[in-house]
């Protein structure tokens, strides 16, 4: 069968079997033959890119795409504007501001969506955390947060996991120091984007790029356990992997 050499992924050495000297097929090879064959039309490329742009809302990304490919946003890229800054909002941490954004746009979003509303309330006592301001946050969380505790076991849980940070002088040292990560805004941010999506009866929530990342990952997850032998996608490196 095939191996990888010294150069890493694009370096593949072929070896033989031991049986009769023959050469195996590689898998990796094999399958990066298949997808060579298979040819999308740059239109279609063009439409998913600006599909991802458009749903996740990178206005400037999606104006410079329109003009330079010559796609069609399919509308009007400035009703965009409050998305992005609701958005940026959260990726800052002023979800405060957030909150009252949606407001303004959706008056009855939050209080239609709770778990929603929740998250939200969530992570503004993670930005009360951050800021070391230790009386606030225990006082936001006995008025907003504690009541919602009690009904709800899950939302108990993640309510207990943001409180524990207030338990270490460090709160990046805790065990559940990945609430204060740029990763958890994000989360959130994409989370309420989705919902203003829905709101708007957007034809989809998400991605046509992202859902299709999902169905790979799941399919992959499959495999996996069913221990088929398969070449592996790295999503983080986009580098497919000869099976082991």
């Amino acid at each position: 069968m095939y191996s990888i050499g010294e150069g890493g992924v694009g370096s593949i050495q072929p070896s033989l079997s031991a049986a009769g000297g023959k050469e195996e097929p590689s898998l990796r090879e094999e399958w990066m033959e298949k997808i060579g064959d298979i040819r999308m039309p740059r239109a279609s490329m063009n439409k998913l890119v600006m599909n991802y742009l458009v749903t996740e809302g990178f206005k400037d990304a999606a104006v410079r795409f329109q003009e330079e490919a010559g796609v069609s946003a399919g509308q009007d890229l400035g009703m965009l504007d409050n998305r992005i800054n609701i958005r940026d909002s959260i990726q800052a941490g002023k979800i405060q501001e957030a909150i009252s954004l949606v407001n303004q746009l959706h008056p009855q979003l939050l209080d239609n969506d709770r778990h929603l509303l929740f998250h939200l309330q969530q992570q503004h006592l993670i930005e009360l955390i951050r800021e070391q301001k230790i009386e606030e946050a225990l006082q936001y969380a006995a008025e907003n947060l504690a009541e919602r505790g009690e009904e709800d076991s899950a939302v108990l849980q993640d309510l207990e996991r943001t409180l524990a940070l207030l338990a270490f002088d460090d709160p990046a040292s805790c065990p559940f120091a990945d609430l204060l990560s740029p990763g958890h805004r994000q989360q959130v941010a994409s989370q309420l984007n989705a919902a203003i999506l829905r709101a708007e009866h957007a034809e989809s929530t998400q991605s046509t790029l992202a859902v299709s990342l999902k169905m790979l990952l799941w399919a992959q997850e499959e495999l996996d356990k069913k221990r088929v032998r398969y070449p592996h996608m790295q999503l983080s490196t986009g580098q497919i992997e000869e099976p082991k």
